[in-house]
């Protein structure tokens, strides 16, 4: 069977399982840590923590996370390895790629592209060679390999900066055939930007793309358009319910699921064990950003819906083992 490789190393794609798509351990401001460590608290205790929290989601049957935490959101992997080794009956797939909505990192701003104006001549992007080192040798000596790529594009567009990090996240992909998962606005139709600049003018695949927070909409015709173009819509912020609610959260996937399209989705909650984007008191107004949201609350409202017991395995098992078994597939370039 295909490989996938996870943190405690590759694992056979049948042994994926119920598979969350979209699932951060830590979210962390990484500056802002390192110098002001005080909300963090002890290390220890954080670490404790998300066991604690890994392990009540293993305890639902579900076997697999995909966590795109990446530059620009505090991944660490040595945190993760001694978590993972805590939890061996789930396993964490971890990625590598940027997450930025405007601009890139300073560390970028004067190297690869950025001088091919006053070099006169084309400069390769380091990001590619960074992403791809991930992938193919492993993150920071650690030995734990990414295996899946991650970019974002929000309500700001196509920013030159957006563009250079999708440009190098597909050339990574098309030297290793990783999979791509790309964090998205459904609201202003950022998934076009997507098919314009990953499928048509790199020439990705759109089946090898998730595109993350298709269910912050309940545009079922724009989601319609999406699935018939191959992408996988990512349904992965359940409990994210400060802009809207978990009645359209949950009837959008019904809908899609009604149009055929349960092969075109994954599901999951874009939640975290820790999280130092949101003020602790905004968490309060949050109870079901979680990871037992699905199974205790989602998937009894999906199946009262009229959601087939096999649409839902379609969602939580088959969609995530296709999407990494097409990784082991020649398609590397």
């Amino acid at each position: 069977m295909p490989h996938v490789q996870t943190v405690r190393g590759p694992v056979d794609s049948a042994e994926l399982g119920r598979t969350y798509m979209h699932e951060h351990v830590f979210v962390l401001s990484a500056d802002v840590q390192q110098n002001h460590p005080d909300e963090w608290g002890h290390e220890d205790d954080r670490v404790v923590d998300a066991v604690r929290r890994l392990k009540e989601l293993a305890a639902q049957g579900v076997r697999t996370i995909v966590d795109p935490t990446v530059i620009g959101l505090g991944r660490y992997i040595p945190r993760i390895q001694r978590i993972a080794e805590q939890v061996p009956e789930l396993n964490i797939v971890v990625a590598t790629g940027c997450y930025t909505y405007d601009d890139v990192p300073f560390f970028f701003h004067h190297r690869g592209p950025a001088l091919s104006e006053a070099l006169g001549t084309e400069v390769p992007d380091p990001m590619v060679d960074m992403f791809v080192g991930d992938i193919t040798d492993g993150i920071a000596r650690t030995g734990v390999k990414a295996g899946l790529l991650k970019c974002a594009i929000d309500k700001q567009g196509p920013t030159a900066g957006v563009e250079r990090v999708m440009r190098a996240v597909a050339g990574a992909h098309l030297r290793t055939g990783t999979p791509i998962t790309v964090h998205t606005h459904p609201g202003s139709h950022s998934g076009r930007e997507v098919k314009r600049v990953l499928c048509e003018e790199e020439g990705v695949e759109p089946r090898r793309i998730v595109l993350g927070h298709s269910g912050d909409t309940t545009d079922a015709d724009h989601l319609t358009e999406l699935a018939e173009a191959g992408f996988v819509l990512g349904m992965d912020r359940f409990g994210l319910n400060l802009e809207t609610t978990f009645e359209a959260r949950a009837d959008v996937v019904v809908e899609m699921c009604r149009r055929g399209f349960a092969e075109s989705m994954v599901l999951s909650h874009d939640a975290s064990c820790y999280i130092d984007w949101v003020d602790p008191n905004v968490m309060a107004l949050l109870p079901q950003w979680h990871y037992l949201h699905l199974e205790q609350d989602v998937l009894p409202y999906l199946r009262e819906s009229g959601v087939t017991e096999e649409q839902i395995t379609t969602m939580l098992v088959d969609n995530p083992r296709r999407y990494f078994e097409t990784a082991s597939v020649s398609e590397a370039r």
